[in-house]
């Protein structure tokens, strides 16, 4: 604590410094403590690491992609009783200051710290010496740093500039765009890192609209590369002229332009490449353009969006090696809409019935027809699903987070208030895959799967596309106006297609499968405290 305050009352200093030409108006300090113990039942392999499924050598010829190509396809679950269960307890800790000038001038500095229990303990009780001090930690948590302490968002904001109703803000900061469903700051129910970005925001805004543009660096290569950065550009429109309605529009662009080379730059091996036109991989850049409305009529409530995604995706085709060279065609070509709607009767308790629908397109190329069989030298096509960006939506409780893709999913549930600080919320929802694997023709030895005729890698059967369904009940109490504690349970009920395995976590590129069908169970408790 005494480290937080140092650093606070640093920044105050400098801010004060720097922008001395300003005078000092205001200073606010403000912060948020949030707490959550989570249980996972028959869910996770175990604390340390995922489990292959598909070992890579018993697919040949069949290029996995993503993450995990040299294993194989490799899942973080095994929907079997048998494993382990998943216990612990994280805690985010946030700490703000703003400092209010003159000429609508200001600046906002926030530093964060997350942790889980136990993996910060500096001293061992027996011997005083405990290696998460130095950094050694639960693999599992990757917890375990002494340094901690982050500077989450720090920005220089002017607004009514130049008299007009424009805002400047530059530096790192959060980006929030509509209901969060491609870009916010990903604070989820579990892992609640949170997202910013250090960026360049310009805002435009009146009464009936307003227009954002932002550029923003994901990851600086220089001197390593002279064009390696990746970036992140965008513009977001609203208008809300209309009573009760609010229209958006948007583009949003990633390019990506880090080096990817098949070979490494081995000598004469890429001499004979570039004559031959392989092992070319342009910059991946992905285009997403969407429409959303949302608003209120009468007791109803709906939001209402839809993108489309287009662009190279070099940076995908490259992991999608089964030899010697990935597929340097591959394009961004992936469609996504998601729904919201609901109904707040006029009664006791207030009940508002509500449904999400939600459709993120995504395609499966690993299987191999009986010609691409006979031509092992034939470059694969890659399996590019819609990438889900920095979206804060989460479709499920535990099954997946924020990046699943290659799926769509139906949720229904109640909210209602048995009195005034209690708030209820009771949904299922039920989920399928919309391009399943199309796995070797396999029998089943322990946890893995091995193919009949592995040479024969075309002889394949797809899997189940339905994979889960899950519901849960959520009371949430309101102790005061900053305090809140949360208790939850959800329970899954496991599909054929989430035991046999289909790729959709890693927006489509990792695979999610188990040993068995067991069902799974989660609980969790939570406190917030706002300040």
């Amino acid at each position: 604590m005494r480290k937080i305050t140092v650093i606070v009352a640093a920044a105050c200093l400098l801010i004060s410094s720097g922008l001395a030409y300003a005078e000092l108006q205001n200073v606010v300090v403000g912060g948020k403590i949030r707490i959550r113990g989570n249980y996972y039942a028959s869910d996770y392999t175990g604390p340390a690491a995922a489990e292959v499924r598909w070992p890579a050598g018993l697919l040949p010829g069949r290029p996995i992609g993503g993450p995990f190509n040299a294993l194989g396809a490799v899942s973080f679950s095994d929907w079997d009783d048998d494993g382990n269960d998943a216990k612990y307890i994280e805690q985010r800790t946030l700490l703000n200051v703003r400092a209010d000038f003159t000429d609508n001038v200001s600046a906002f500095i926030e530093l964060d710290s997350y942790d889980l229990w136990g993996e910060d303990f500096r001293s061992n009780y027996i011997t005083g010496n405990d290696l998460r001090a130095a950094g050694v930690a639960n693999p599992f948590t990757a917890g375990g740093t002494t340094d901690d302490v982050e500077v989450f968002q720090s920005y220089i904001e002017a607004n009514e500039m130049w008299g007009y109703p424009l805002r400047l803000r530059i530096g790192r900061q959060v980006l929030s765009f509509g209901s969060e469903w491609l870009v916010g700051s990903e604070e989820n129910a579990t892992g609640f890192f949170g997202t910013s970005f250090d960026a360049i925001r310009l805002t435009y805004a009146t009464d009936q609209f307003s227009v954002d543009a932002w550029a923003s660096k994901l990851a600086e290569r220089s001197p390593i590369e002279e064009d390696g950065d990746v970036d992140f550009y965008g513009i977001y429109g609203s208008y809300k002229g209309i009573e009760n309605l609010t229209l958006d529009a948007y583009w949003m662009f990633v390019r990506d332009a880090i080096s990817l080379n098949d070979t490494n730059f081995v000598w004469p091996v890429e001499w004979v490449e570039d004559i031959i036109g392989v092992d070319d991989y342009d910059p991946t850049e992905l285009h997403t353009v969407g429409l959303r409305a949302a608003g209120t009529f009468g007791a109803f409530d709906y939001d209402a969006e839809v993108a489309y995604q287009f662009g190279d995706a070099d940076a995908i085709g490259s992991t999608f090696v089964p030899f010697a060279y990935g597929d340097d065609d591959a394009d961004f070509d992936a469609f996504a809409a998601n729904l919201s709607i609901g109904y707040t009767f006029d009664m006791t308790y207030s009940p508002r019935l509500w449904l999400i629908a939600a459709y993120f397109e995504g395609e499966d190329n690993r299987d191999l027809s009986f010609w691409d069989w006979l031509n092992p030298f034939d470059r694969p096509q890659a399996s590019v699903s819609f990438n889900r960006l920095f979206s804060t939506w989460e479709y499920s409780e535990f099954v997946v987070i924020s990046d699943e893709s290659n799926f769509y999913t139906v949720d229904v549930g109640v909210t209602f208030h048995p009195t005034e600080q209690l708030d209820v919320m009771v949904h299922a929802a039920s989920f399928w895959a919309v391009e399943p694997f199309d796995a070797p023709v396999s029998f089943k030895v322990g946890k893995f799967r091995i193919p009949i005729a592995p040479a024969l890698s075309f002889w394949t059967e797809e899997n189940d596309d339905y994979l889960w369904t899950e519901a849960g009940i959520y009371p949430t109490y309101r102790y005061s106006e900053d305090l809140t504690f949360s208790v939850g349970w959800c329970h899954v009920f496991t599909g054929n297609g989430l035991e046999e395995g289909s790729f959709n976590a890693f927006n489509g590129l990792a695979f999610n499968g188990g040993s068995d069908d067991d069902d799974s169970d989660y609980f969790f408790f939570e406190t917030v405290l706002k300040f």
